[in-house]
């Protein structure tokens, strides 16, 4: 008889309830139980898992692997999905493979270079794909001089943080001044200049961003399994173009993001993002991590999140090619339910089921759309 896969993901995005789903419906019928924790008790990871607990906060680095360490050994964890806290995890690989525990994210080398965008423009540079004008950012000057430069070329400049995840502090430098126009209709990426330069007149501390020339559409998000002998085994980009949705396998996208998996051996599930710089793709960022919309590949027949488990096992699922490519659609909300209030909550028989759950508040997105609704 084939055991259970118990898998832990740690405060992980909202949308991987449906990685988790995808895990449960795997086309081996295999049985899997999830573990998740999370630092918010309203995070729907935690009433779609097996069992639920709240991670305590205030955890150094160092504390936080003790603390997974203890999970790993206490839940009898066979794969663990770290995103909080992944740099340290993935350093200490060796002690939880000795718990039993396969940690499904790459090497700590890849994860350091990818952490920081400027090391990561750098050395993809190196290898050939190509990258966006770029400028490091610390102080009101040097922001001055990257904005002119960019603006004298004819572009819009923009600014991130330098190491970050998501579209977080993301902004577009604009020369128009503060007004009522601003306030009106939804909040805008758009800040005006001397108000940016006002801010860091009065910061604390130096910022650390990444000031460059925004970037046009589309974007395309290449997601990408790779094993630890760093051979690719699926490589599927999913475009984003407004509110348009959909599929390539165009080697414009795909060739660079295989390049950049297997050059620095992004070792299981990751995601490369281009947008178009001019008339080219180039790179705009690299996740070390399981995308938020991987799930959105089951269009196209695909489980990702499955193969990546089944990677980890050492079950090699061999190439992971789409058997058609879904039509384009938009990504739209839906209800999801929430744990009770008292945690740890469990759905093992010892602390009981969960309470029901209306039957109009689950699933309430049509099973084939995982979150997405055609066009």
């Amino acid at each position: 008889m084939v055991s259970r896969v118990r898998v832990w993901l740690n405060r992980t995005y909202a949308e991987n309830v449906f990685f988790m789903d995808q895990l449960r419906r795997n086309p081996s019928d295999r049985a899997v139980e999830i573990h998740a924790t999370h630092g918010d008790p309203d995070s729907p990871v935690l009433a779609a898992a097996d069992t639920a607990e709240l991670e305590p906060e205030g955890l150094s680095p160092a504390g936080y692997v003790e603390y997974a360490l203890a999970q790993c050994a206490r839940r009898g964890i066979d794969v663990f999905v770290p995103r909080l806290h992944q740099s340290a995890v993935v350093a200490h690989r060796a002690e939880f493979e000795a718990a039993g525990t396969a940690v499904l994210a790459p090497p700590p080398e890849a994860v350091t270079v990818f952490h920081d965008k400027v090391i990561a423009y750098e050395a993809v540079q190196a290898i050939g794909v190509p990258v966006p004008p770029w400028y490091r950012v610390r102080s009101e000057g040097e922001l001055v001089r990257a904005v002119e430069e960019l603006e004298a070329g004819g572009h819009k400049a923009c600014f991130k943080p330098a190491s970050g995840a998501g579209g977080v502090g993301f902004r577009v430098i604009t020369r128009s001044p503060f007004s009522l126009s601003q306030l009106d209709g939804f909040p805008s990426p758009y800040v005006p200049l001397d108000l940016v330069l006002e801010a860091l007149r009065e910061a604390e501390e130096p910022v650390d961003w990444l000031v460059m020339p925004r970037l046009e559409q589309p974007e395309v998000s290449v997601d990408c399994l790779t094993g630890p002998d760093n051979r690719v085994r699926m490589a599927v980009g999913r475009t984003k173009n407004g509110r348009r949705r959909g599929f390539t396998l165009h080697e414009q996208w795909l060739d660079p993001a295989r390049r950049i998996a297997e050059g620095f051996g992004l070792h299981y599930l990751s995601n490369i993002q281009f947008r178009m710089f001019g008339d080219r793709p180039v790179l705009m960022d690299v996740n070390t991590r399981p995308a938020g919309g991987l799930h959105q590949l089951s269009l196209c027949g695909i489980n990702a999140p499955w193969a990546a488990v089944r990677l980890a096992l050492g079950e090699d699922p061999g190439e992971v090619v789409p058997p058609f490519l879904g039509q384009d659609y938009a990504v739209v909300s839906g209800p999801r339910p929430l744990c009770p209030v008292t945690l740890p909550q469990q759905r093992a028989e010892a602390a009981g089921p969960l309470p029901p759950v209306p039957a109009d508040s689950v699933g309430a997105v049509p099973q084939p759309a995982v979150g997405a609704l055609p066009l």
